[in-house]
Order: structure tokens, then C-alpha cells, then sequence
């Protein structure tokens, strides 16, 4: 998996009162390429990221690339590269700097539970068919639950913890018909699953104060090469002679190195998509499009890498998605 970063700001797309009949020609003419340019953006978003997950697969699986750590590297120093290029020179959003030592640390501890959320899922590719890796990932919002409340005593309504049953029963489900399942790469996608609503939360309380606040893509910023750094070592001593490997292969057949280099830069495009389209929708829409497009990728797997699938695992995919659909939904009528 490429991996986002969460984005703290929610700007409305279209701001004002009125009714759209009082919209003149001008106001017209200016909303439609505006509605158009927002589907560019959805469907960038959503090619990135379907994109990046089935060419890790593709790559881990198919390939027999066997490196997930050495590819997640590739991934962050894609994005520290694109951020620089993204921020500095092209001044895409103003740059924020890191005010202080404590919020680096702070930043520093987001950066190895990002790390763990992305190599647990690129290793959990290696023995997952994409299907069921999307539905594990979809139980996103109960490990958020469950975090947010260990660390923050922080309860929800009781109608959004019941909505959460679906969500965990779907997985339970899906793990029972999965004629693919690996108990490996089970624990390993939980793994990243977990360490990704753990970020989430920890994000909302360590970068809380007004000081502190930074949008994602500045996060990605200083995330990534600090995610650099703590790869390096782990690929060198978990996967050593890579580079030697991946030369070697590249002399044999050198489109690994086009489809290393195309998936680097999609692992950084999911990010700078993400944070586009949450600016000019809302977080909501993102969440709503989010579960739209696991199934979306569920489907095209499939089709892609033919992996065998039953009824019962499908039910339990579409329980699941259900389940997290009215977990949203709960969330909103909470607020």
C-alpha cells in the first residue's frame, strides 16, 4: 500500500447562500469547470490509489519482487522527493515549518507508525488477494474506536458503537470463506490496519495545538524522510543484497525498474490527490468515496488477478462496507 497521511482542514466546495436559481451566467460559468475539475481530481484519486495497491500486489505476488520493506523505502523517498519539488518550487500550499524540538519528536513518532502501517500492508500483499486485504482494511473505524478511546477516555454516542458489529462480523465472515487466507498475512494486514487508525488518533492529539497544526501534505514533508531513514537500516539487515538483486533483475528485465519507478511516484500521487480532493469537497465526501472505491478495487482485482472468491467471503466484504457506511453516517448525525 502507498499509505496517506491524514488532512486537518475541511474546506466546503462551494461557499455562499442563495438558492441556485439566483446563480447568474457568470456564476455558472464559473462553477462548471470548477464541478469538472473536481471529478479530474476524484477520478485521479481513485486511479492512484487502486493503481498503487494492485501494482504492489502485482509487484510482491506476481512479480516475485519479495522485498516490501525495500519497496516501501522506494515509497517514502518518492514522496520526500515530490513534497520538496510539490512545496519549495511549486508552492502548492505554503510551507509550514517545525516550530520546535518536541514537535519533531512528535512528528518522528508519527513517521515509524506510518512506516509500520505501510510495510505491514505491502507484506500482507505477498499472501493476501487484494479483496480481502481491502476488506481487513475496512475495519478501519473500529481500531480508530477502540484507540480513541483508550487514549482519550473519549466516548461515542451508542449507536455508533453498534454500527461498528457489522463491521468486525463482515471481517469474521469474509476470513471464514476466504478459500486465499493466510494466517501471516492476516496478522500482518490487522497490523497495518491498526497502525493506521493509530496514527489517526495519535495525529489528532500530538499535532492538536493551534502551534502544531499541519496540513498533510507538509506532515508527508517531514514525515517521509524521517520514514527514510528508519527503512534503511531494516532493509540492510532484513533484506540484504536488495539493491544487488533488484540491478541483477533489472539487467534481465528492465521494466522492473519502469514499474518501481511509476509505482514510487503513484505511492506519492495518493497523497497529493487525497489532500486535493478533501480541499475542494469535504472530509466526508472523502469517507463516502473511500468506501466506493474499496469495492471498486475489490472488483478490478479480481478481474485483473483472477483469485478465487466465495459467496460467503463476498457477503462478509459487503457486511463489512455496509457496517462502516452506517458507521459514517452515525459520526455525522452525532455531530
Amino acid at each position: 500500500m502507498g499509505g496517506t497521511v491524514d488532512y486537518e482542514e475541511k474546506k466546503p466546495f462551494l461557499r455562499g447562500g442563495g438558492s441556485n436559481s439566483h446563480l447568474g451566467l457568470s456564476d455558472l460559468k464559473s462553477t462548471v469547470p470548477t464541478s469538472v475539475s473536481t471529478i479530474g481530481l476524484i477520478v485521479s484519486w481513485y486511479f492512484s490509489n487502486i493503481g498503487v495497491l494492485l501494482l504492489n500486489k502485482y509487484l510482491l505476488s506476481n512479480y516475485g519482487f519479495k522485498f516490501p520493506i525495500f519497496l516501501t523505502m522506494c515509497h517514502m523517498t518518492a514522496c520526500a522527493l515530490f513534497s520538496y519539488v510539490a512545496i519549495g518550487w511549486l508552492k502548492l500550499v505554503p510551507m509550514q515549518a517545525v516550530r520546535s524540538r518536541t514537535q519533531f519528536v512528535k512528528i518522528a513518532a508519527l513517521s515509524v507508525i506510518f512506516c509500520t502501517s505501510v510495510v505491514s500492508g505491502n507484506i500482507s500483499l505477498r499472501f493476501l488477494p487484494v479483496s480481502f486485504n481491502q476488506a481487513i482494511g475496512a475495519t478501519t473505524p473500529f481500531f480508530t474506536a477502540v484507540f480513541a478511546y483508550i487514549m482519550t477516555l473519549r466516548r461515542e454516542a451508542w449507536l455508533t458503537y453498534v454500527t461498528l458489529i457489522p463491521v468486525v462480523t463482515g471481517v469474521v465472515i469474509a476470513s471464514g470463506g476466504e478459500p486465499s487466507f493466510h494466517l501471516y498475512g492476516f496478522i500482518m494486514c490487522i497490523t497495518a490496519t491498526a497502525a493506521r487508525a493509530l496514527k489517526s488518533v495519535l495525529q489528532g492529539i500530538l499535532l492538536s495545538s493551534e502551534g502544531e497544526k499541519l496540513n498533510s501534505m507538509n506532515l508527508l514533508l517531514y514525515m517521509a524522510p524521517i520514514a527514510v531513514v528508519v527503512l534503511l537500516p531494516a532493509t540492510l539487515f532484513l533484506e540484504p543484497n536488495v539493491l544487488g538483486i533488484a540491478i541483477a533483475q533489472a539487467r534481465v528485465d528492465p521494466t522492473i525498474v519502469f514499474l518501481l519507478l511509476i509505482n514510487s511516484a503513484m505511492a506519492y500521487f495518493v497523497n497529493l490527490t487525497n489532500f486535493l480532493v478533501t480541499k475542494h469537497t469535504s472530509a466526508l465526501t472523502l469517507q463516502v468515496l473511500g468506501n466506493a472505491k474499496g469495492a471498486v478495487a475489490v472488483v478490478v482485482s479480481i478481474l485483473i488477478f483472477k483469485n478465487p472468491v466465495s459467496v460467503t467471503g463476498m457477503l462478509g466484504y459487503t457486511l463489512t462496507v455496509f457496517g462502516v457506511v452506517l458507521y459514517s453516517e452515525a459520526k455525522r448525525r452525532c455531530k
